[in-house]
C-alpha cells in the first residue's frame, strides 16, 4: 500500500470559517484513509475553533513536519504564534489578515522545500489582507510569489468537468481585451501540460466567447480574428485541442464527457457553470508551480464564523483532490 500523501493545511483568515471547517476535515475518518493532514495556524486560534465546533481533537505542536505523528483524532500543526489573544469573528482584522498570509508562506515554502505533498488552502479575507498592509489579493498571487511562477494555472474541478481561466480577476472589458492569439495559444499549450502532470488524458475544448460563438463575424470578431487561429495553430503543433464552442453548451458536454476540459475566456463564464452545477464540491486547483494546491472555492463567511454553522464539504473535497493529484503531479515535476 501506497504511503498517504502529506496535504499542508494553512489555517486561513481566524476570523472566519477556515478554522471550523479545518476542524471538521481532521475530523473526517475518510480523508485521514487517504491524506496525512498538516496543520500551519495558530494554536489559540485552533483550541478555539474546537470549543466552537466540539469535536473531540487533540493538538500535537511540532517544530517541522518530520515531527508530526499523523494518527486519528490528532492535529499535527505549527503554532506560529501570531493570534495569541481574543479577536472578534466575522469582522475585518488587520492581525488575522497577516496571520493568514504567514500560514500561507510558510505552508507554500515546506512545499517547496518538499516536506510536505501539496497545499490545500482555506478562505482569506482580501480586506483583512489589505488592513495588515499585505501586498497580494488572494492566495494565486502569494503562491506566484513564493514559487516564483508567473501567471499560475488556475483549475477548477467538479466531478468530471475540468475548467481552466483565460483570465482571473480583471474587469469584464479588460478581460475581453485579453483574448489575444498569443495568449490564447499559450494557455491551450499550457493547460494541456498541467492536465498531463495530474495524470489526465484528452481533448480540451475553447469556449465561445460571444453568443454562438459569433456566428462568423455577426457577433463580434474574436472568435474569427484570435481565438480560431489559436486553436489552428495548436492542433498543428499536435495538441488535442477543438473549438471555439458554443460556451451555452461546452460545460454540459463535458460533464458528458466528451471533453477532458474546458477553457474558459473569462471569470465568470467558467465559475457560473461549475458553481451552478454543485457549489460545494467545485475546488480550486493551482498546478503550474512546482507543487500542487488546492483550494476551497468559497470566502471567509463571516456571518456564519465563530457559530458552528458553516459547512466543511468543500474543505474535505479540497484535502481529497490534493490526496488523489499529488502523487501523478509530483512524479511529473
Amino acid at each position: 500500500m501506497k504511503e498517504r500523501p502529506i496535504i499542508g493545511i494553512p489555517l486561513g483568515d481566524p476570523a472566519g470559517i477556515g478554522p471550523e471547517i479545518t476542524m471538521y476535515t481532521f475530523n473526517d475518518s475518510k480523508t485521514q484513509e487517504i491524506a496525512r493532514m498538516f496543520l500551519v495556524g495558530d494554536e489559540y486560534v485552533v483550541r478555539k475553533a474546537l470549543e466552537i465546533t466540539k469535536l473531540p481533537l487533540k493538538v500535537n505542536v511540532v517544530e517541522k513536519v518530520a515531527d508530526a505523528k499523523f494518527e486519528p483524532g490528532t492535529i499535527d500543526m505549527i503554532d506560529m504564534g501570531i493570534i495569541t489573544e481574543p479577536y472578534e469573528f466575522g469582522k475585518v482584522d488587520a492581525k488575522c489578515g497577516k496571520a493568514s498570509y504567514e500560514y500561507i508562506r510558510l505552508c507554500g515554502e515546506l512545499a517547496m522545500a518538499k516536506e510536505i505533498d501539496a497545499v490545500a488552502t482555506t478562505p482569506i479575507n482580501k480586506e483583512s489582507l489589505r488592513a495588515g498592509d499585505i501586498p497580494y489579493i488572494g492566495h494565486t498571487e502569494m503562491f506566484e510569489a513564493i514559487s516564483g511562477v508567473k501567471d499560475p494555472l488556475t483549475m477548477f474541478e467538479v466531478n468530471d468537468l475540468r475548467v481552466f481561466f483565460l483570465s482571473r480577476h480583471v474587469s469584464l472589458m479588460d478581460a475581453i481585451k485579453l483574448v489575444k492569439y498569443d495568449r490564447v495559444l499559450d494557455y491551450i499549450k499550457r493547460c494541456t501540460d498541467a492536465m498531463k502532470r495530474l495524470g489526465i488524458e484528452g481533448t480540451m475544448a475553447v469556449a465561445g466567447l460571444n453568443p454562438h460563438s459569433g456566428e462568423h463575424g455577426l457577433f463580434g470578431r474574436e472568435e474569427m480574428d484570435e481565438i480560431v487561429p489559436a486553436i489552428e495553430q495548436a492542433q498543428k503543433e499536435g495538441y488535442d485541442v477543438v473549438g471555439p464552442i458554443g460556451a451555452d453548451s461546452v460545460f454540459h458536454l463535458a460533464l458528458k464527457g466528451k471533453y477532458a476540459s474546458v477553457l474558459s475566456l473569462y471569470h465568470d463564464q467558467g465559475h457560473i457553470a461549475t458553481k451552478t452545477y454543485d457549489f460545494e464540491k467545485t475546488i480550486s486547483l493551482t498546478n503550474s508551480m512546482p507543487f500542487l494546491r488546492t483550494s476551497v472555492d468559497h470566502g471567509t463567511a463571516y456571518s456564519h464564523a465563530g457559530k458552528n454553522t458553516a459547512s466543511a464539504v468543500s474543505m474535505i473535497e479540497a484535502v481529497r483532490l490534493a490526496a488523489k493529484y499529488a502523487p501523478s503531479f509530483n512524479k511529473k515535476f
